[in-house]
């Protein structure tokens, strides 16, 4: 099951000759199918008796915890499609496609990486990509090094930042956001889904190598979400079991709209 998003190109014209008739232009169009996953579920089983000798309220934390999980499991496919994002070739032919910036130095040298960041905000510029909504996601080791950079603090280059609290806010105009979720490994079609305890695989739309992956950079118009069953939580008392089962769920899907709205940033 899935839902369908209209790509259009751009609109085109010319001066008009007094007298001539106007029959409307075309424009190049194609159109984006989103398809929704299996419904992802997270759950605990609660004994009586574990939550009887508790001197605390045990369903609250474990609840938030299923949600966490929910939450990071959202985080790493939205990431990991907006990589591919970058990979993928133009929806609508005469458009532009995504990017790759590959930079052997880009991992461990703030300098090499803050430069590459600017070359994805220039791509996107030329891309006629809006410029707000602009984004770049960093693991912490990338993240840390880059709020080091006296490019990035000194007020004197208009850097924007704390040193003291160790916070990037913005690089060529775009936010920076600290995240453990950008892939960094293999991901297999029909592998275990990370953290699911043996109980789930990985699409084939979400499977890719991320092993050279060191930054994305995006804009919201990259990807499409389509939801079909909102986060929800559910508990049921099992006497056979002598337990309370609590399951949190929710089903969606993701998929590229605008690969021309991402940037992968890569080490050779």
């Amino acid at each position: 099951m899935g839902k369908q998003f209209p790509v259009l190109g751009k609109a085109s014209g010319g001066y008009h000759t007094p007298g001539t008739e106007i029959n409307g232009l075309g424009i190049a169009s194609n159109e984006v199918v989103i398809t929704i996953d299996d419904l992802l579920i997270s759950h605990v089983s609660i004994a009586n008796i574990d939550e009887a000798m508790s001197h605390y309220d045990v369903r609250a934390p474990y609840s938030a915890e299923l949600g966490r999980f929910l939450s990071y499991t959202l985080d790493k496919q939205l990431l990991q499609m907006g990589v591919l994002a970058a990979r993928a070739s133009a929806r609508i032919t005469g458009e532009a496609g995504g990017s790759v910036i590959t930079d052997a130095a880009a991992a461990t040298d703030s300098n090499s990486l803050i430069a590459d960041i600017f070359a994805a905000a220039q791509k996107f510029d030329e891309k006629d990509v809006p410029d707000y909504d602009r984004v770049v996601f960093l693991r912490p080791a990338q993240y840390y090094a880059v709020a080091q950079n006296t490019k990035v603090l000194n007020k004197d280059w208009g850097g924007a930042g704390v040193y003291a609290d160790g916070k990037v806010l913005r690089i060529a105009g775009m936010d920076i956001v600290k995240t453990n979720h950008l892939p960094n490994t293999v991901i297999s079609a029909g592998s275990v889904l990370a953290g699911s305890q043996n109980t789930g695989t990985v699409t084939n739309k979400y499977a890719g190598d991320f092993s050279t992956t060191v930054a994305l950079a995006m804009q919201k118009s990259a990807l499409g979400t389509v939801k079909l069953m909102d986060l929800s939580m559910e508990a049921e008392y099992q006497i056979s079991r002598q337990s309370t089962l609590m399951v949190a769920k929710y089903a969606m899907g993701h998929g590229i709209k605008a690969p021309q709205c991402a940037v992968e940033i890569k080490t050779a």
